[in-house]
């Protein structure tokens, strides 16, 4: 099972990371978590640098796909050298936008008709593209997920591995991150928040 984060130059090191954190929670020996970005490596809004582990043409092979946002989402969209290398399918994949990736999934006529999520500073762009947005950190409809706020990156992690593994598995990932002290109630918060857009069968390669 091979789960991809896109990952942008000027990305948002919570967006991006905090997913990938929770996702490797899931301990299984064919659960692979990756990068993906344009270029060998990209540097955060605040100055970190990654390395990409596989191409967005690999990653658009994945059996999950999150993007993740930044600064320069708008730059990303416009330039078809990158948008021609993403290949997304909501009919093999599971697909995951977060913040201004929501951006990103819209320009890729992946939420034609469909609701979103998004941030605040996204939203006015969103709405150019034609796309709804919630007043919601989570929305979800059959393959397709988008979030809004950074910290509900959890939310779209946690949907991603109850899809793919199943609600157990999701609630032991939030549990291990979830502060002491705290646990029950943040598992309970996220699992109130996916739980609705849970009723849709697990996608298979």
């Amino acid at each position: 099972m091979h789960i991809s984060i896109l990952t942008f130059e000027g990305f948002n090191e919570l967006d991006s990371l905090i997913a990938l954190g929770i996702l490797n929670r899931v301990a299984k020996p064919n659960w692979r978590v990756t990068i993906a970005s344009p270029a060998a490596r990209v540097r955060s809004m605040n100055g970190v640098v990654l390395e990409s582990q596989v191409s967005l043409a690999e990653a658009s092979t994945a059996d999950a796909v999150i993007i993740g946002s930044g600064m320069r989402t708008r730059e990303i969209v416009a330039d078809a050298s990158i948008m021609e290398q993403i290949q997304l399918d909501p009919s093999r994949q599971l697909l995951g936008a977060q913040c201004s990736g929501t951006l990103l999934l819209a320009r890729l006529g992946m939420l034609a008709g469909v609701p979103a999520c998004t941030d605040l500073t996204t939203k006015p762009w969103v709405q150019d593209a034609g796309i709804e947005v919630l007043n919601q950190a989570f929305f979800a409809k059959g393959n397709v997920a988008t979030a809004g706020g950074c910290l509900a990156s959890q939310y779209l992690a946690a949907w991603v591995i109850a899809r793919l593994e199943g609600v157990d598995a999701a609630q032991s990932a939030v549990h291990y991150v979830a502060p002491v002290g705290e646990k029950e109630d943040y598992v309970l918060r996220a699992m109130n928040t996916i739980s609705p857009y849970l009723g849709d069968t697990a996608v298979t390669a």
